[in-house]
C-alpha cells in the first residue's frame, strides 16, 4: 500500500557553509590575500632600521660604531657603555642621578687579551689581576689613539632581559659563551 501524497513537497534545502555568501571561495581568497599582504608589510616595517643616533635599534649599527670595529667583532663583542654618576646624601637620605653618558665600546674575550698586551695598553700585572678575578677587559675609544679607556670589567650573569622573561614570551636560547 502506498501512501498518498499530501500535496506538500519537502522544499527545505540543506544549506552548506560554502554556499552562504559569508564563506564563499572568493571571500576566502580575498581574506587570504589580505593576510599575506599584511604579513609582508609587517615584515618590511620591522626589518627596516633607521640608522641615526636617535634610533640605535640594530646590532649591525652598534657593531659599526664600536671602537676598532674589526677587532671588536672578531675578538669580542661590541657594546654600549653607559657612565652615570650617583650622588647619595645621608642626612636626609636621598639619591641623585646625573645624566648618563652613552658611547660605543667593546668587550674582549679572555683569550684575546694579547691584542692589548702587544699594543702595550695593559701591563702583565693588570692582566694577572683581571684574570684572577675571572673578569675581562672592555674599552672605549680607539686603541690606536693615545687615550683609550681600558678597564677590567666583571660579567654579571645575574642580569636578565626582563622583556623576554614576561609570561608567554618566547626567548632565544641562553648563550653560554663566557667572555
Amino acid at each position: 500500500m502506498r501512501r498518498k501524497s499530501t500535496g506538500r513537497t519537502n522544499t527545505a534545502s540543506k544549506s552548506s557553509a560554502f554556499q552562504s555568501p559569508l564563506f564563499n571561495f572568493t571571500t576566502i581568497a580575498i581574506l587570504g590575500g589580505v593576510l599575506i599582504l599584511g604579513i609582508g608589510i609587517g615584515i618590511a616595517f620591522s626589518s627596516t632600521t633607521t640608522l641615526s643616533p636617535s634610533n640605535v635599534a640594530s646590532r649591525d649599527f652598534i657593531d659599526t660604531k664600536a671602537p676598532n670595529p674589526e677587532i671588536c667583532v672578531q675578538y669580542g663583542a661590541s657594546a654600549m657603555v653607559m657612565d652615570a654618576r650617583l650622588f647619595v646624601t645621608l642626612n636626609p637620605f636621598n639619591v641623585y642621578v646625573a645624566q648618563p653618558n652613552i658611547r660605543p665600546g667593546c668587550v674582549l674575550r679572555q683569550n684575546n687579551w694579547a691584542i692589548l698586551e702587544n699594543k702595550r695598553l695593559v701591563t702583565s700585572d693588570q692582566v694577572r689581576k683581571c684574570k684572577n678575578r675571572l673578569n675581562t677587559f672592555g674599552f672605549t675609544g680607539d686603541l690606536d689613539s693615545e687615550d683609550p679607556d681600558i678597564r677590567c670589567i666583571y660579567q654579571n650573569q645575574a642580569g636578565q632581559n626582563f622583556f623576554l622573561s614576561q609570561p608567554g614570551a618566547v626567548g632565544p636560547a641562553q648563550e653560554t659563551e663566557r667572555f
